[in-house]
This record gives structure tokens, sequence and C-alpha cells, in this order.
């Protein structure tokens, strides 16, 4: 009789590592918490933008905006580490924060398009893979 290591966290292999939906909202939540890093990074360092459209110009700062991208990266960069080593509580915060950062995304549409719609859809592909939960075996 085999004995799998099983976690709270997710479904597991042998050896404790975490497999399937639970490593790939971990690696997912590493990779929209670097992206969010870097779009906070760029939104700091240039926080004057001019939107040019036909009869008018706006002009924003994105200073403020910039850090929540900044800080939110951070947080779900590190909560999909733990994830990935097996932390219960970071399923939780992981659904919490890539809700949070949908929210934020979406607030960013009209800045830079293209990059939040990427991000949005990598928050909801670690929803629903966190959500998914552990499988359960019938034996």
């Amino acid at each position: 009789m085999t004995s799998h290591a099983q976690t709270d966290a997710g479904r597991t292999t042998e050896n404790g590592s975490p497999s399937g939906w639970t490593a790939f909202a971990s690696v997912m939540m590493m990779i929209g918490g670097a992206l969010a890093v870097f779009q906070g990074i760029a939104a700091i360092a240039k926080d004057d933008v001019i939107v040019a459209t036909r009869n008018y110009s706006f002009e924003f700062n994105t200073t403020g905006w910039g850090w929540i991208h900044l800080l939110l990266g951070i947080v779900i960069g590190l909560a999909g580490i733990a994830l990935l080593f097996g932390a219960v509580w970071a399923r939780i915060i992981g659904v919490i924060l890539a809700g949070l950062s949908v929210i934020a995304n979406f607030t960013w549409l009209p800045h830079y398009p293209l990059w939040s719609i990427v991000v949005i859809a990598i928050d909801f592909a670690v929803i629903w893979a966190l959500c998914t939960g552990p499988q359960r075996s019938t034996r």
C-alpha cells in the first residue's frame, strides 16, 4: 500500500509537493504578482500620463495606483510561494487577493488596456484553480 501525502491546500504528490491545479494557481500567482510589481514600478516612475482625445487632453497622476499595484503584486507573489509550499491559508488569501487584483486592474483599463486584460485573465484563472479545491479520492 502506498502512502500519498495530502494537505488541505490541495492535492499533493508522494513527496509532498503540490500537483495539478494547486501548482498551476501557485505559479500563476507568482507570475501575476511579478506583473503587478512591474506595473506598479512603471506607474510610480512615470506618474503623469497625458491622454489626448479629439477635443480634450486629460492629465492623470498614477502614483497612488502604482503603489497599490506594487503592494498587491508583492503580497500575491508571496502568497503564491506559500501555496507552492502547501500553506493552508494561502488558498483563501489567494482568492481574496486575486479578486482585489481583478478590481484594481479593471480600474486600470483606461491607462494600460492590454496589460490589464492579461492580468485580469491570469487572476480569473487563479480564482478558478483555487476554488476547484483538492480532489477527493473514493478509495
